[in-house]
């Protein structure tokens, strides 16, 4: 059974909450997946449960998305859709504007979900106006909330210098291996809820010894302990996979109770990043 978590955005100014939405804690993520990969992926997921999926204009498939949700049997306000402002295109306000609307057309959709700034904008003297362009979306529906994705600690305070209104999360790589608690709190300390994506380190990590040993004494595999791991953090969780019984075995991760082996896990660290980390640049 999938949880739920309730999202938020809180006033710069005096650190009010000004609204809630409701968000499944376990996902797809679609990275990396062609168009029929990506759609025949989706539907075998909702079918199995799954309401929340995770693409982003940089993943060039959001308009497979879009037929997946429209071809299942799910009503579509039971489903919950993340996308993001790709990097590249975080350059100022009108021109994320412009790129929010070409995400929903791309997806078919009427509305967002939850829209992300995929990264920091390179442009620092940008991170202003996107961030007020994002503020826009939300305000004339193009999604319902808003949040950021591989921010470090010092990019989330140096929102609180520009922004009306805090993110409701921050997606980060997250996983045994990189666990990252001081960029939790302060993600959450700003209001928000962290987001892990690559919870098995891109399946780097999968054949790890000590894993292993504590996936045996558990009674899972590996990826189950890994991505159970991430989820009992308190971190949304979306693993990626297009294989139709890892799409299952990853959901089951959840029915597993990996309390115990908190030692273990926590000697696990040891700062792997598996891809880009852009939470350290300035």
């Amino acid at each position: 059974m999938v949880d739920s978590v309730t999202i938020g955005h809180t006033d710069a100014e005096d650190g009010s909450k000004l609204f809630e939405i409701v968000m499944p804690r376990f996902g797809l993520g679609v990275w990396q997946m062609d168009k029929n990969e990506c759609k025949s992926s989706i539907i075998h997921a909702l079918n199995q449960g799954y309401r929340l999926i995770d693409t982003a204009t940089a993943y060039g498939n959001e308009e497979a998305v879009g037929e997946a949700i429209r071809e299942s049997s799910i009503p579509r306000e039971e489903i919950f859709i993340v996308t993001k402002l790709r990097r590249v295109h975080a350059t100022g306000y009108d021109e994320t504007l412009q790129r929010c609307r070409e995400s929903l057309a791309l997806l078919g959709l009427d509305y967002i979900d939850l829209y992300l700034v995929h990264a920091p904008p390179e442009d620092i003297s940008a991170r202003e106006d996107v961030w007020n362009a994002m503020e826009e979306c939300m305000k004339i529906g193009l999604t319902r909330a808003i949040g950021v994705s591989n921010y470090g600690a010092a990019h989330l305070r140096d929102m609180r210098d520009y922004a009306t209104i805090l993110p409701s999360v921050n997606q980060i790589e997250i996983h045994p291996w990189l666990q990252r608690p001081e960029l939790r709190k302060a993600t959450i300390d700003i209001g928000a809820i962290p987001m892990g994506y690559s919870p098995l380190a891109r399946g780097q990590k999968v054949n790890d010894v000590n894993i292993e040993k504590i996936a045996n004494s558990i009674g899972c595999t590996s990826a189950q302990a890994a991505i159970k791991w991430v989820y009992d953090t308190g971190a949304i969780t979306i693993p990626k996979s297009s294989n139709p019984n890892r799409i299952i075995e990853n959901l089951q991760s959840l029915n597993f109770d990996i309390s115990g082996f908190e030692k273990e896990f926590n000697l696990l660290e040891e700062s792997y990043i598996s891809g880009w980390d852009p939470t350290t640049e300035p």
